[in-house]
């Protein structure tokens, strides 16, 4: 059994797209920055699964601002990522996210989240883990500057 920790940060985009944490649209509140959805959820788990068999980060698994990636659905990333994985014999056991949000309110939607990040990676719900937390106004998510995520998995060799 192996650990991989992840962590991703974005700030707020200044055009009309849509808030994606953990695979879904957040109504109501505005995106994230960045080259694909900026989910930063997906993006710290794919971090955390490639960092567990020392298998680089999400700038190797797709690459840095790649034309074919340019507002992709993260989704797509953490399948890459567990096929790479399962490629080599290991499988994920479990996730644990931790989202640090100052806005939108996001325990609604933590069900949801839940379940699109386990289809995601093919694991039963009860595999997964996600959590929100503000930061009390302080730095750059306390200032409601953006949003970041942690994460951390465990995963195991398929034997």
């Amino acid at each position: 059994m192996r650990i991989g920790q992840g962590v991703d940060a974005h700030a707020f985009a200044t055009d009309e797209r849509p808030l994606r944490l953990g695979g879904v649209v957040i109504p109501g509140a505005p995106g994230l920055d960045g080259h694909s959805d900026a989910d930063v959820v997906l993006h710290a788990i794919v971090d955390a699964l490639l960092g567990a068999v020392a298998m680089g980060d999400i700038g190797d698994l797709v690459g840095v601002d790649e034309p074919g990636t340019k507002g992709a659905d993260s989704a797509t990333f953490v399948a890459l990522a567990r096929d790479r994985l399962a490629a080599e014999g290991w499988r994920t056991v479990n996730v644990d996210a931790t989202v640090l949000a100052q806005k939108p309110r996001l325990s609604p939607h933590v069900p949801a989240m839940r379940r699109a990040t386990a289809e995601a990676l093919a694991v039963p719900v009860d595999a997964v883990s996600v959590k929100a937390t503000t930061t009390d106004r302080l730095g750059m998510v306390g200032r409601g500057e953006g949003i970041a995520c942690t994460a951390v998995v465990l995963v195991e060799r398929v034997r």
